[in-house]
């Protein structure tokens, strides 16, 4: 018999629009943990953990939508995209709040840009491109470009709506999987250019995914009632390897906990939904929010007790829960 869901662990207010990206610095001690949020009106905010309230408001993309935020290797390092078409990097050191430098992306789409790390200092960053079905992969901080990704002539995939780059642990060059607008995943090679394996998840477009690249397994939502779990086998095949239906359509974003023991879905019913990783077991479901809930983010502290979810809601609230004991 499943534990009664907890209630959130405390709730920030003061956005004062839809939060559509959420992401943590919490790993450097002794320094303050941080939760970075970006809104619908253009503004990030970095939230202190400690006081609960907003340290700073970073105001760099015109008063457009921000749906991404992502550090670089520290909280004084952020890079974040909105909806004026420009991604941002940012350098936090010292109380600065000046965008330093930025990346037009030229792209009308919501496809959050993905980034992994190549070396100290350097960066792969996979971005939408201009032309609907290419995805761009540079290289950062020198914005040189790596390559840019096309689907084959008459390949129908529309456009490219998630992204997620990742490291095989083998140390070769990273590999892209992205998912479109006809419900496919692709998993792309980026020496080449050239696309590995392509397998149909979902009869609409994928919304979000997530990838464990120790179990070779990843998983994707769309609107429909449909979790899909798939997996990638020696010859780099995606095969899918069990669907999981859900009481309610409609998934905004999946996420796997770092420690890849759960994973968490936030969905248009309102609900966060918590499942054991290894089986897809339902664990909770998290009712707070009173609209779309529309991002998710696990902190990164170092102490496993300590660790947190975060969830951002179209109501202009972030829930942030303690869910380690439950699971």
């Amino acid at each position: 018999m499943a534990l009664p869901p907890p209630d959130p662990q405390f709730v920030l207010r003061g956005t004062g629009a839809p939060v559509h990206a959420l992401r943590f610095s919490c790993g450097q001690e002794p320094a303050v943990p941080v939760l970075f949020s970006g809104s619908e009106n253009g503004f990030i905010h970095v939230w202190n953990l400690k006081t609960r309230r907003v340290d700073t408001a970073l105001d760099g993309h015109g008063r457009k939508s921000v749906y991404c935020v992502e550090t670089m290797g520290g909280k004084d390092s952020l890079l974040s995209q909105g909806r004026d078409q420009r991604i941002c990097l940012w350098d936090l050191a010292e109380g600065r709040t000046a965008v330093t430098d930025s990346i037009f992306t030229e792209n009308v789409g919501f496809c959050k840009c993905s980034l992994v790390k190549v070396a100290q200092g350097r960066w792969l960053m996979a971005m939408a491109a201009k032309a609907l079905q290419e995805v761009q992969v540079l290289e950062l901080p020198s914005k040189t470009s790596v390559c840019t990704l096309k689907p084959e002539a008459g390949a129908k995939l529309g456009m490219p709506m998630c992204l997620k780059l990742w490291q095989p642990n083998c140390g070769s060059q990273p590999l892209l999987l992205a998912g479109y607008e006809d419900g496919s995943v692709v998993l792309w090679n980026l020496s080449t250019g050239k696309a590995l394996s392509q397998l149909v998840c979902h009869q609409e477009p994928v919304m979000s995914l997530d990838f464990d690249s120790e179990k070779a397994r990843g998983i994707s939502g769309s609107s429909e009632k449909v979790l899909s779990i798939w997996s990638l086998n020696e010859q780099q095949n995606l095969q899918v390897y069990k669907t999981h239906e859900l009481v309610n359509a409609g998934i905004s974003d999946v996420t796997i906990r770092p420690d890849k023991k759960i994973l968490a879905t936030a969905g248009w019913d309102h609900r966060i939904r918590i499942f054991g990783w290894k089986k897809l077991t339902p664990l909770a479901v998290l009712d707070y929010h009173s609209a779309t809930a529309q991002c998710l983010a696990f902190s990164d502290h170092r102490r496993p007790p300590e660790r947190l979810l975060a969830a951002g809601s179209k109501d202009h609230r972030i829930s942030v829960w303690s869910i380690y004991a439950q699971t």
